[in-house]
């Protein structure tokens, strides 16, 4: 008995060693700082010509950045829509503000330790692109509430956002079922649209201050998925920001037959569940019904329905 105890005593004490040993501090080595240099970026103005100085009216720019030892890139494009990152440097905006405005663009080259170096330069574009009827379909000609069309079978959705021999266009891979997120706060928001001096502004109103997260998003925040979360993760929740059009742009709005208008929200705004991104296609929009299409990112893209009249749970 005493043997057989030994040889237990013995391996936990092995245990206890390896345990230790496994717990010694590792070291890491940063390696050499540098800081980006020769930043730089080019763009081009779509349909810019003698007669078009300013662009053709779609406010669509083409960047291209450069840079030496940089690991990414950052856009601040001025406009107050989102910042983006462009690993190759290259991006496409729009410019939504009609008429011919200056805007300040930034690009920030981005090193070692997140050391960066960055150039601004000033551009003008001329943006035309206007969608009267879905503006007046959204506010009703003044302030219109909307609701998630919860009753509804998929009215949140999920896709791919790539062409691969999936259907890029619709919701291929899930559909929520009626009232399926009825634990959590979703179905407790409001968006209301509101016409203001030609434009439109809106509000993600929710009396729990929080909003849904779902868990393909959630891993890059750090927090919980499909769940609910408030202002310290999630912006703009019961705060007003403005809504500006842009034409549509993707793959999926020509192959599936959209609108062919995006909304863009400022100052991070969102409508529905939070993804991280401010741009929204309308695939459809009536006085009553509206069908958006949000890419989260190169891999998903989210499909939402709302309506105007508040389903009953």
């Amino acid at each position: 008995m005493m043997i057989k105890y030994s040889k237990y005593i013995s391996a936990i004490f092995v245990g206890i060693l390896l345990i230790f040993n496994s717990c010694k501090e590792e070291e890491y080595k940063l390696g050499t700082l540098i800081t980006p240099t020769n930043v730089d970026f080019t763009f081009e103005i779509v349909g810019q010509d003698d007669d078009n100085p300013y662009g053709d009216g779609s406010g669509m720019v083409n960047f291209s950045a450069t840079a030496d030892d940089e690991i990414t890139f950052k856009y601040i494009f001025g406009d107050g829509k989102d910042d983006e990152i462009a690993p190759a440097g290259e991006v496409s905006h729009v410019f939504a503000k009609n008429g011919v405005n200056s805007y300040n663009v930034t690009v920030v080259a981005i090193g070692t330790g997140g050391i960066s170096a960055s150039k601004t330069m000033q551009l003008e574009v001329f943006s035309s692109f206007s969608d009267d009827e879905a503006l007046e379909f959204l506010t009703g000609g003044d302030t219109k509430t909307w609701y998630w069309a919860g009753d509804q079978p998929g009215h949140a959705g999920l896709g791919p956002n790539f062409v691969d021999g999936v259907n890029h266009t619709f919701a291929a891979w899930y559909n929520a079922a009626p009232f399926e997120k009825a634990a959590t706060c979703m179905y407790d928001a409001e968006f209301v649209f509101t016409k203001v001096n030609g434009g439109m502004t809106f509000q993600h109103n929710n009396p729990t201050g929080q909003a849904f997260i779902p868990g393909t998003y959630a891993g890059d925040l750090g927090v919980d998925g499909d769940v609910c979360h408030g202002a310290d993760v999630v912006p703009a929740i019961n705060e007003t920001v403005n809504v500006s059009f842009g034409p549509s742009s993707s793959i999926a709005t020509v192959d599936g037959g959209y609108r062919g208008t995006t909304m863009t929200f400022s100052d991070g705004g969102f409508i529905g569940w939070y993804v991280g991104v401010s741009d929204y296609e309308i695939i459809s929009v009536t006085n009553n019904l509206l069908e958006v299409r949000v890419a989260e990112d190169e891999t998903f893209a989210w499909y939402f329905t709302f309506t105007t009249e508040k389903p009953i749970q």
